[in-house]
């Protein structure tokens, strides 16, 4: 178990297609709980519908103190903390604030599930994302920031106009 004083986000891995009913019953619970969620258009053989996916498969951030931490552990459908080295692994508020404003703005996100080797390090230096860092990755001609969310295996790609971005120093 973690030693957490401090309300701390935590990932919590669930079980596959169990994220919204996790939230649901968390947030009923009075535990303060983020999953982010995208808009994306799904085509069936007779129609085509926009649906709310969750942007991390499996995966829902928890804000607790130690009292909370079994309480969570022990709700339906979450499976385990996201651990480093044997113990619950926090995630920094400024990480789950971009990712709120980036769920927030309606950025085209992309989720690499696959770790990417280290690039050039780039700061955003303009728009609604200024200050933030990340990686520089170029795809099919368009410069693409990767924004880590740390000791989670996932990583995600937002595509930024190149006046954005400058070379971190």
């Amino acid at each position: 178990m973690l030693d957490i004083r401090q309300p701390r986000w935590l990932a919590a891995y669930t079980k596959p297609r169990n994220e919204k009913k996790v939230y649901r019953r968390l947030v009923d619970a009075g535990i303060e709980t983020f999953l982010p969620l995208q808009k994306r258009m799904k085509q069936w053989s007779d129609r085509k519908k926009l649906v709310e996916e969750p942007l991390l498969r499996s995966y829902i951030f928890v804000r607790i103190t130690e009292k909370d931490y079994f309480r969570v552990l022990g709700t339906p459908g979450v499976v385990r903390y996201i651990s480093f080295e044997g113990k619950a692994a926090p995630i920094p508020d400024r990480q789950i604030d971009t990712l709120k404003m980036l769920i927030g703005e309606q950025v085209n996100i992309e989720v690499l599930e696959q770790d990417i080797s280290p690039g050039e390090k780039v700061e955003i230096e303009f728009g609604s994302m200024r200050g933030f860092e990340g990686e520089l990755v170029r795809i099919a001609g368009e410069n693409k920031v990767v924004i880590r969310i740390e000791h989670v295996t996932h990583s995600l790609l937002v595509t930024l106009p190149s006046h954005y971005i400058v070379k971190k120093r």
